[in-house]
């Protein structure tokens, strides 16, 4: 091989060189920019991230909404300030009595089912008028939603009739239906529907659905529970007549819980 020709080769090699560097210089810039514009798109999507977290933290839950409800939407069948005051029965009944209930209280639960519909049965023929103040301190203790969901969806059904309350207000305390105490059930809207389902005068019944998805009176179940506050109760279920609990013989201010406990209360009240 001549000189000529080595010493071109020699030449055109290292021009292949500069250009394969020029090339490679080229690829490497391009890619340390995908990188930081990669990183960058990273970095606004955390910090979207983040400004989305810190609003949905600082957003209020449904029942704080209704806490600042100054409007607040009644049911039907319902008196008093913010309609927290529901009597049912015949006008002419010349006692009340006054029952307090929190809907996930499994005592309640135990009354119901013992006289709940001898209660019932009372009121249609007009022995007394009932009173019913409804409570969600269960909630309170385990920062559930039940109590404050199952007053509303009672709501809902007042809103129908007084008659459709106290047949919804019995299915939910029904064997069937109410949960162990440290199972909140109740929070679920479509759980508290199925048990209307039970009720005639609930079951297909569109309105009253349409009230307990949208928490028509979420705001009113929250007043209800305020009531049973101010009013002084501490326990469910509560049960007075003329101001005065009910309670059994020697039983230190206990709740009657059996049918034969709650006729020896009943009567002399009544008197």
């Amino acid at each position: 091989m001549s000189a000529r020709n080595n010493s071109a080769n020699k030449a055109a090699a290292r021009e292949r060189l500069r250009v394969e560097r020029e090339k490679q210089a080229k690829r490497d810039k391009i890619r340390k920019q995908s990188i930081v514009a990669g990183s960058g798109v990273v970095v606004l999507a955390i910090a979207a991230g983040v400004v989305l977290l810190v609003n949905h933290a600082n957003k209020p839950s449904a029942w704080e909404a209704a806490g600042k409800v100054t409007n607040v939407t009644a049911p039907k069948n319902t008196s008093g300030t913010d309609g927290t005051t529901v009597v049912i029965g015949k006008s002419t009944a010349k006692k009340t009595l006054v029952e307090a209930e929190d809907p996930r209280c499994p005592i309640c639960m135990q009354a119901e089912n013992a006289f709940g519909a001898t209660i019932h049965k009372d009121v249609d023929a007009g022995k007394y008028k009932l009173q019913y103040v409804g409570a969600d301190f269960i909630d309170d203790h385990d920062n559930g939603q039940g109590s404050k969901n199952g007053l509303s969806a009672l709501g809902a059904a007042l809103n129908v009739s007084p008659d459709a309350f106290l047949q919804y207000k019995s299915a939910m305390y029904s064997t069937k239906f109410h949960p162990d105490e440290n199972e909140d059930k109740f929070k679920s809207d479509s759980y508290l529907l199925k048990i209307a389902d039970t009720v005639p005068a609930l079951k297909g019944n569109a309105t009253f659905q349409k009230d307990v998805k949208s928490g028509t009176f979420d705001a009113w179940a929250l007043k209800m529970a305020a009531k049973f506050n101010k009013d002084g109760y501490t326990a469910t279920p509560t049960f007075k007549v003329d101001g005065k609990d009910l309670t059994v013989p020697g039983g230190q201010n206990n709740p009657p819980l059996t049918q034969d406990q709650f006729n020896a209360v009943i009567e002399p009240a009544l008197k």
